[in-house]
């Protein structure tokens, strides 16, 4: 398989410094080597363009948005890349940076294929709109945006309107809503799976759940959206907004695992990674065992 690994070093979206350097991080650890260790035909596109920008202009649209002009224009410039990558025959391995970028990577995909669905996993929702979100931090609106729901900025990027419809959105692994959130889920009738879920029946049936949902409504390609604080903190302490109770490892490569067997996936997020957070790289060694048991399995 030809693949396409694209960094984005992006922090602006979660509005806390050190995410930004994951995606040269992982290179400086092998990133490339492990991927073309499975056969693969990897290419290195390098970093994304993120315009510098100071905290002065954190509020530059006069919006309540953090950095809302930055995002935007970084998201469009990924979701082209996101793809001309996909029309070209190859995978997209999108790189970050924080959870904001999903919005460019899945806007790309979304031009490409007309059936597709998101698998979105995540502690978090990242289903917040301006009016909703307690903080203004974008990268805990992508999903809503992807929908077609909150700012007109981020609805709008790469292409009009909503680029997803709600009933091909899976949410995995969520233990952190806020209450707009809440809100959402229950008006889309969104199909969500959240940890105690996963506790009471076990991730194997999450799983099995969502193919037979993919099968059920001719989803017939799927962007993978992986935020590392999906893993249970005491594993992958390096990120910025931890969540205890998490998913342990075993549960993540069994979710991947089922997931994988579709042969649907065709595109792929790994975001939130927060080298100057992590513990002698513990998170760091994870999302390279990730990428090697994901990229084994393409």
């Amino acid at each position: 398989m030809k693949i396409n690994v694209i960094g984005v070093p992006l922090n602006l979206g979660c509005d806390r410094k050190g995410v930004e350097k994951a995606p040269n991080y992982l290179r400086e650890r092998g990133l490339m080597s492990l991927i073309r260790s499975h056969g693969h035909k990897a290419f290195d596109l390098g970093n994304l363009y993120v315009p510098p920008v100071t905290e002065e202009e954190k509020y530059l649209k006069g919006s309540r948005l953090k950095y809302l002009d930055v995002i935007v224009e970084v998201n469009n410039n990924l979701a082209e890349l996101v793809y001309d990558t996909l029309r070209g025959g190859a995978f997209p391995l999108v790189i970050g940076g924080d959870h904001s970028l999903g919005l460019g990577s899945a806007s790309g995909v979304g031009k490409c294929y007309d059936d597709f669905g998101i698998i979105w996993l995540d502690a978090h929702g990242d289903i917040n709109t301006g009016e909703t979100s307690p903080s203004g931090n974008i990268h805990g609106m992508p999903l809503s945006a992807l929908m077609g729901l909150g700012s007109e900025e981020l609805v709008n990027v790469y292409s009009p309107g909503n680029k997803v419809l709600p009933q091909n959105v899976f949410l995995v692994g969520t233990r952190s809503l806020d209450e707009g959130e809440c809100a959402l889920i229950e008006e889309q009738h969104l199909s969500v799976y959240t940890m105690d879920t996963i506790r009471d029946k076990g991730i194997a049936f999450v799983a099995e759940d969502i193919k037979n949902k993919l099968r059920e409504r001719k989803i017939r390609n799927v962007h993978f959206s992986i935020d590392v604080d999906s893993i249970d903190p005491s594993y992958a302490p390096g990120t910025g907004t931890r969540v205890p109770e998490g998913l342990i490892p075993s549960e993540f490569e069994e979710f991947v695992s089922h997931i994988l067997s579709t042969n649907l996936i065709k595109s792929l997020d790994l975001v939130e990674l927060n080298p100057e957070l992590d513990s002698d790289d513990k998170t760091t060694n994870l999302c390279l065992s990730v990428i090697d048991y994901i990229t084994s399995r393409l």
